[in-house]
């Protein structure tokens, strides 16, 4: 038996090209077959409820905006959120977030940052509410994708979701940081969430060349793989962008050092709190500053990462050069 109809389905296609024309006119998907990709996926689909901010309130309180709401205009706000070009809060559990659909602006840019060519496969970390799986599902096939999560109520809801958008690629419940071997070897790896470091077993489950896009610190690291065996590395730079993503489940992400005395405007600094981030364990917070302050407040695109054989470091400018701190290795929490 097929699906249900879509009572939202005209009224969601006029939203979604909506979004698709604010994406592109902010310079996102430039690669025609991302933009094809989100004008058919609906991600009202993914959405049936999620969670914003109560109106007229603020204490951070939660209001549940529904598909199936008996107030139309509630209703209305429902889908016209579902195609706001916003991270919407899916699953919070004693006011933990614990998952959500990503902002669509920033998963373009993600998504375009993979580099993917047809008859890839791809690993994503996260399935969240399953819109993103969709979209890699849409571009490369359904056999092509792999989606996993720790939560198996995320995993059966991601799968539902997919389901009834008409997708159908491997959901897997279990533990992101190992990858999923068994679906490997991959062409490229997505996460969704923020990682500590680049997990060890992601490297050999990947192809050469393979692309990993991954949110660490608070950007985004974009990694090439190269070589083979133990001579296995992944080395890449920072995206501009600034990004803020749920960790990864079971692993802790460390926290930038406290800063201590230091003027309101550095403190409050995103380009110092990335810094601040990326160093924690490496560098002092005053250190960290008086590099920041000598290189002229440098811009994520500036620092990158590298992975070899068991070391994994974080760099600025160069990898071999003189600012280098090594990325400690995930513990479970």
């Amino acid at each position: 038996m097929g699906a249900p109809p879509d009572p939202f389905a005209e009224a969601a296609a006029a939203q979604r090209m909506s979004l698709v024309r604010q994406i592109v006119a902010g310079g996102g998907l430039t690669d025609p077959a991302w933009r094809a990709a989100f004008e058919h996926v609906p991600r009202h689909l993914f959405v049936p409820y999620y969670l914003g901010t109560a109106w007229g309130t603020t204490s951070g309180a939660y209001e549940r905006l529904w598909c199936e709401d008996a107030d139309p205009g509630r209703r209305d706000r429902w889908l016209r959120g579902a195609y706001a070009d916003t991270p919407l809060a899916t699953r919070v559990r004693d006011g933990e977030l614990l998952s959500s659909s990503s902002q669509p602006s920033l998963m373009a840019l993600m998504l375009d940052a993979l580099e993917v060519t047809d008859g890839d496969t791809a690993l994503e970390i996260g399935a969240g509410s399953g819109y993103n799986a969709a979209l890699l599902a849409h571009r490369l096939g359904d056999a092509s994708v792999t989606t996993v999560d720790l939560d198996p109520e995320i995993t059966e809801s991601a799968r539902r979701h997919l389901a009834a958008a008409g997708y159908r690629p491997a959901v897997v419940t279990g533990d992101g940081a190992r990858g999923c071997p068994e679906h490997a070897p991959f062409d490229c790896i997505i996460a969704t969430c923020t990682l500590p470091s680049v997990p060890a077993a992601w490297l050999p489950q990947c192809s050469t060349g393979a692309r990993i896009v991954a949110p660490l610190s608070t950007g985004l690291i974009a990694l090439r793989v190269s070589g083979e065996g133990s001579a296995r590395r992944a080395e890449g730079r920072f995206l501009r962008t600034s990004a803020y993503f749920v960790p990864l489940r079971g692993r802790a992400v460390p926290a930038p050092g406290r800063p201590g005395r230091m003027p309101r405007r550095v403190i409050d600094n995103d380009l110092f709190r990335f810094l601040l981030t990326l160093t924690a364990g490496s560098l002092d917070p005053h250190e960290a500053l008086s590099l920041w302050e000598r290189e002229r407040h440098p811009q994520r695109n500036r620092f990158g990462v590298t992975v070899s054989g068991d070391h994994q470091w974080a760099w600025l400018d160069d990898p071999e050069g003189p600012y280098a701190w090594p990325l400690g290795v995930e513990q479970p929490e």
